[in-house]
């Protein structure tokens, strides 16, 4: 790709992980498109889908990869697990066997990225509140005890959306400021590129998400 006009300082790479069906694609259309799609189908092996959003005043392109939940496509997704700064890890609240299965999720994340990733719990459907299956509580619970970041989120309303991708990418960036993330190491998820001095600021990258939106 040629160099465009896109002013940003870092790229982070982010990885969508759950069940299928839970909305993972969902949300990342949501958050790249403001939009809801409600007939999406199954993402067969891998989506991809890019923002650039601001954290501290600084651009940052967003790489998002929305995995296939089914588990005859584990193989091919576990590859995209390496070099996440961020994983965000989907359930359905109104399914509580999407909620069963994540300590393995979990396991494959923190067995398959740096011990930096930033990993985002993320109770997807909470709009349809009448078909709940799982409390808030108890998954508020699971994060406290693994270490997550967790946030209730409607990809349909878009509740909370925003702040599951911000949020991740803030405490990243927190890292990297720490110095607990190493900009050089190749499984860092993290790129640092110095933005271009006369480019115009955009909020918004062209979109390289495929068109149809997968669940």
């Amino acid at each position: 790709m040629s160099a465009g006009p896109y002013n940003y300082s870092y790229i982070f790479k982010y990885i969508i992980i759950g069940d299928m069906g839970v909305g993972k694609s969902c949300l990342l259309h949501q958050f790249t498109e403001k939009k809801f799609m409600s007939d999406c189908p199954h993402t067969i092996g891998v989506e991809f889908g890019t923002r650039i959003i601001e954290v501290a005043g600084k651009k940052i392109k967003l790489q998002i990869w929305d995995t296939a939940g089914q588990e005859r496509f584990r193989a091919v997704t576990r590859s995209y697990y390496r070099g996440a700064a961020g994983a965000l890890m989907v359930y359905d609240i109104t399914r509580r066997s999407t909620y069963n299965h994540l300590s393995s999720w979990l396991t494959d994340t923190r067995n398959l990225t740096n011990p930096n990733t930033v990993i985002f719990l993320i109770g997807n459907k909470c709009d349809l509140e009448g078909q709940r299956d799982v409390t808030y509580e108890e998954a508020k619970q699971f994060a406290d005890e693994n270490g997550l970041m967790f946030v209730e989120a409607s990809a349909k309303t878009g509740q909370n959306v925003e702040e599951a991708f911000l949020e991740t990418a803030r405490k990243i960036y927190q890292s990297i400021q720490d110095g607990r993330l190493d900009l050089y190491a190749a499984d860092s998820g993290v790129q640092h590129k110095p933005s271009q001095p006369g480019r115009n600021t955009l909020t918004n990258d062209q979109q390289s998400n495929k068109d149809n939106c997968a669940c």
